[in-house]
């Protein structure tokens, strides 16, 4: 029986988010709202619970930060799978590795990778992650401490959620002891602002007036 990790949860996607159109709005926290599909947070999420990993399970000292060129790869690979559902892993349709991935992607040092896919409109950032802790393979990848940048990207589909998540180890690694802090600004898992949103402008949405105006509907 598999072991279950207590990490803090974040959702893929609000499905009813999909189906409106309109540009996100900004929230307080400065991430787009999930009036449209936006997986920031999911991704976010990942690179916090491995910080966690890392910290907790192998006593790293190292921080976790994302790297663009990693999410690059990271995005390329996913957007493969969404598209080419026989595929499930670590080779790309072009025959491609996630060593070749994060090199194509101006990335200077060693990469590693963990896929999901999973056969449904989202998944949870907590069955994410225990899926990938109770995977030996996938766990070594996470818990190693050189792994300290990371680019994480997420694709839906309304049957199928793709989440890659690529690892590198910089050819010059940097001293980030005492630098160790929470991704800033700190992501808000449980999607509350979003809900809150929804559930106070949804009659103006509803309306077809978007963004909302500055006042609730009567």
């Amino acid at each position: 029986m598999g072991h279950q990790l207590k990490l803090r949860p974040a959702l893929a996607l609000l499905g009813v988010a999909a189906a409106l159109g309109g540009t996100g709005v900004a929230a307080a926290d400065n991430d787009v709202n999930i009036l449209i599909a936006n997986n920031k947070r999911m991704n976010d999420s990942v690179i916090a619970n491995v910080f966690t990993i890392q910290h907790n399970r192998s006593g790293c000292r190292n921080d976790v930060r994302p790297d663009g060129r990693l999410i690059l790869a990271a995005q390329r690979h996913a957007r493969d799978l969404i598209d080419n559902r026989g595929l499930d892993s670590d080779i790309g349709s072009d025959g491609s590795n996630p060593q070749e991935r994060g090199e194509a992607a101006g990335y200077r040092g060693r990469v590693s990778e963990t896929v999901a896919v999973h056969p449904a409109l989202a998944i949870s950032g907590v069955e994410l992650i225990n899926r990938w802790y109770n995977d030996p393979a996938a766990l070594a990848i996470m818990a190693d401490c050189a792994n300290s940048q990371m680019g994480v990207w997420t694709e839906n589909r309304i049957d199928r959620t793709v989440v890659v998540a690529v690892y590198g180890q910089p050819a010059d690694p940097m001293d980030t002891t005492g630098q160790n802090v929470p991704l800033d600004p700190s992501p808000d898992y449980d999607m509350s602002d979003e809900v809150e949103f929804g559930n106070r402008w949804w009659a103006w949405i509803l309306r077809g007036v978007y963004p909302p105006p500055g006042q609730e509907p009567r």
